[in-house]
């Protein structure tokens, strides 16, 4: 179902676990895909991570490169960057049910070209009811392997997933 510029292609969702997978999101049909984590609950706050998953499932390996920027209204900016990382970290920012309100949106172009890398771009915002402040996040990364890529792969930097949804959308 077409709804504007968006096709709803697959929503996957998890409760208490390490990592969610969400495969066969990506086809040759769509050159830009809009990811929306619609609900995200951890057991510990923390930053979130992602990987791409391929033929031999997800890599693990160190073809990610990444920068963001984080601001924080009460303690101010953090600013980031890696190379040659085994994964794309500091992708938004979660926290429990009960402490942590906001979104984490990330684009994936060209994920299904085996002739090209397959790039990322996220921002994020919450508001941290326990510390009473906003926390937003831009960043971009990159898979540095040409190869078709059809999954992509969300964990989180300490514990478990108390509740997480994904949904995934073509770009028209």
């Amino acid at each position: 179902m077409a709804v504007g510029n968006l096709e709803f292609i697959k929503s996957a969702s998890g409760t208490s676990v390490s990592s969610l997978s969400v495969t066969d999101c990506f086809s040759d049909k769509y050159d830009v895909y809009k990811i929306v984590i619609a609900k995200l609950d951890l057991a510990t706050a923390g930053y979130q991570r992602v990987r791409v998953i391929d033929s031999g499932g997800v890599d693990s390996t160190a073809n990610y490169d990444r920068a963001f920027l984080e601001m924080i209204s009460g303690s101010g900016f953090l600013e980031g960057r890696s190379t040659n990382s085994t994964e794309i970290s500091y992708f938004g920012y979660g926290g429990t049910a009960s402490s942590n309100l906001g979104g984490n949106v990330l684009y994936v172009y060209n994920p299904y070209d085996s002739s090209s890398y397959t790039f990322l771009q996220w921002q994020s915002a919450q508001y941290e009811n326990t510390n009473n402040w906003g926390r937003g996040t831009k960043g971009i990364g990159v898979h540095k392997v040409a190869e078709q890529i059809t999954g992509i792969n969300f964990f989180p930097q300490t514990g478990n997933y108390d509740n997480i949804t994904v949904n995934v959308f073509g770009v028209k």
